[in-house]
Formats: C-alpha cells, structure tokens, sequence
C-alpha cells in the first residue's frame, strides 16, 4: 500500500513526465501519461484496500474483507479523513456480529470522522441505537433511530426501524 502523499508525488511525476513527452512531439505518450494520471488520484479519494474490503462485504466473506483492512497498518497516515471514517465503519460491522462494545467505538468514530454517503451513516446510526437498546437506554435509542429514519431516504432500513421500535416498547 502507498501512502497517501507517495500517489500524489506519484501523479505529479505523471504530469511532468507528460508534459516532458509533450515537448519531444510525442503527443500520444503524453496523452496516455496524462490518463494514467488519473489512477493514483482515484485511489488517492478510494482507497485499494476499503475497496476490496466492500466488494468481500458484498459477498458475506467476514475473513476475506478482515484480512484487506489488515493491509492498513496506520489509517492516520495512509488515508484520508472520510476514509478513516470508512475504515471504522467496515470494522464496526464486522465487529457488531462478535464483540459490540468494540463495534460501538468503531461506530462512533466514523460517525464523529465523517462518512459520505447517507445510508452507511443511517446503518452506523442503527446499528448504535442497538448498541443503546441492549444497554437499556431508550432516550439515546430514540433519538439514534430518528436520526436514522431520517438519513433512510430510500427506506432500505425501514423494516429494521419498525422492528427495534417495537421492541423499545418491551423496555
């Protein structure tokens, strides 16, 4: 794994080396150097490793999306802000099937570092609210599973809402 300041060195040597065939009249070069440059800005915003991690996510393969985070020894330096957020968010769902104290902190450290789209934030949120209900704080559930309903513009989670709110009233 690159860091993140060694893709952006990497895509301005690119640049340069694009320009450079640009000024040998090797316009072809310079415009497949040019393209290529796209690549290591791409997995500069999309990390190779959260990537691969999802795409094992996709087919229930716990082990397989554990052992591509493991490929990030400190996510501090190697990725971004919202990329943190994404890197303990994955552990935080693989975490929630074993260990949910662990999956809690997870949880709210991606909530509190940013994650971009609406549903991953509405399933942390959900998933917190459970982490609440089991602990018998029905106050902080409450307000999770709103802010979860509202972040649920597709209504994806309204079924799993409905049914946590059923069972808020047991409490």
């Amino acid at each position: 794994m690159f860091n993140k300041i060694i893709k952006l060195i990497l895509a301005g040597l690119l640049v340069v080396a694009g320009i450079w065939q640009f000024t040998e009249s090797n316009i072809g070069n310079g415009i497949f150097l040019f393209l290529l440059t796209a690549v290591p800005i791409f997995l500069y915003f999309k990390n190779e490793f959260i990537l691969l991690a999802f795409f094992k996510l996709r087919k229930q393969d716990f082990e397989g999306a554990k052992k591509w985070l493991a490929y990030i020894k400190n996510p501090e330096t190697a990725l971004v802000r919202k990329q943190q957020g994404y890197f303990n968010y994955l552990h935080g769902i693989m975490l929630s099937q074993t260990n949910i104290n662990q999956a809690e902190k997870h949880f709210k450290k991606a909530i509190e570092l940013g994650l971009s789209m609406d549903m991953d934030l509405a399933v942390a949120k959900l998933n917190l609210a459970g982490v609440a209900m089991s602990r018998r704080r029905k106050l902080e559930a409450t307000n999770l599973l709103n802010e979860a309903k509202k972040l649920d513009k597709q209504g994806m989670l309204k079924d799993q809402i409905s049914m946590m709110k059923e069972q808020m009233k047991k409490i």
